[in-house]
């Protein structure tokens, strides 16, 4: 079955309805007010969006049906769960929603079958390598995990490999307190330093603006390529506060962009 077919799970996707962001705002409200009707006509117009996600799954042998209504129950759960006071976009919070529930169905149903102690063993490992991370500072080794838990290394290796699979980059990978920590702010960009950013006037004057360590954290993190982690160890605080501090940053800048 091609993934460009016009119809999933008997329904005409052509047929879908196209909101702007002022009508699926809107929509929203009136869904969190209860309004009868409003979480459907709210599902509906979401419906390309998880059409959009689940191309990304292709050629591994899913029915493109079963992958479609996968992803609506992750959509349904992100409409569930949003929280509208965080002003960030809906397709922002629900697409990694919807990749980890067609993720949760392809892992559950994968013919090469995990065993439970070895995603007990995967599992309790990346537990402890958060929190030897939050400890630390810095990224813990297979041998130090292997030394605290007691089992070989090669151990550790085979289970963590065992359930790799591809992730968001909007995945949390750490909570302190309220504060998450996302995939995307432990990666390193060795080739895209975004000069053309960097030479934007009014970008220069909305740096200006920030405070000296928040300058420092924007220039390490987005015109130098730093982790989130590296720019920490520099500066003497917590990667939580550096999170903190970027996001505080971003925002005032934005106001000026």
């Amino acid at each position: 079955m091609a993934m460009t077919k016009v119809e999933l799970c008997g329904m005409d996707t052509s047929s879908l309805p196209k909101l702007t962001g002022a009508q699926m705002t809107a929509l929203m409200d009136q869904v969190k007010q209860g309004v009868p009707g409003a979480r459907d006509a709210f599902i509906q117009s979401n419906l390309r969006l998880v059409l959009s996600v689940i191309q990304r799954f292709a050629g591994r042998g899913e029915s493109p049906d079963d992958l479609f209504q996968v992803g609506c129950i992750g959509l349904m759960k992100a409409i569930d769960n949003f929280d509208t006071t965080l002003g960030v976009r809906f397709s922002t919070y629900a697409v990694p929603m919807i990749i980890g529930e067609i993720r949760r169905y392809l892992r559950d149903n994968n013919a090469i079958r995990v065993s439970r102690s070895l995603r007990d063993t995967a599992y309790k490992a990346l537990q402890l390598r958060d929190a030897l991370a939050s400890e630390t500072q810095r990224e813990p080794t297979v041998e130090e995990l292997a030394e605290k838990m007691g089992i070989d290394k090669e151990e550790v290796v085979f289970a963590l490999e065992s359930i790799q699979d591809p992730v968001s980059l909007f995945e949390p990978v750490y909570h302190d307190n309220d504060d998450a920590l996302y995939i995307m702010d432990q990666v390193r960009d060795e080739k895209d330093r975004d000069e053309n950013w960097i030479n934007n006037i009014a970008v220069h004057d909305a740096l200006e603006r920030l405070s000296a360590r928040e300058q420092k954290i924007i220039k390490m993190r987005f015109f130098l390529g730093r982790t989130q982690m590296e720019v920490a160890k520099e500066i003497g605080i917590s990667q939580a506060q550096v999170s903190r501090l970027e996001k505080t940053a971003l925002k005032h800048m934005r106001k000026h962009v």
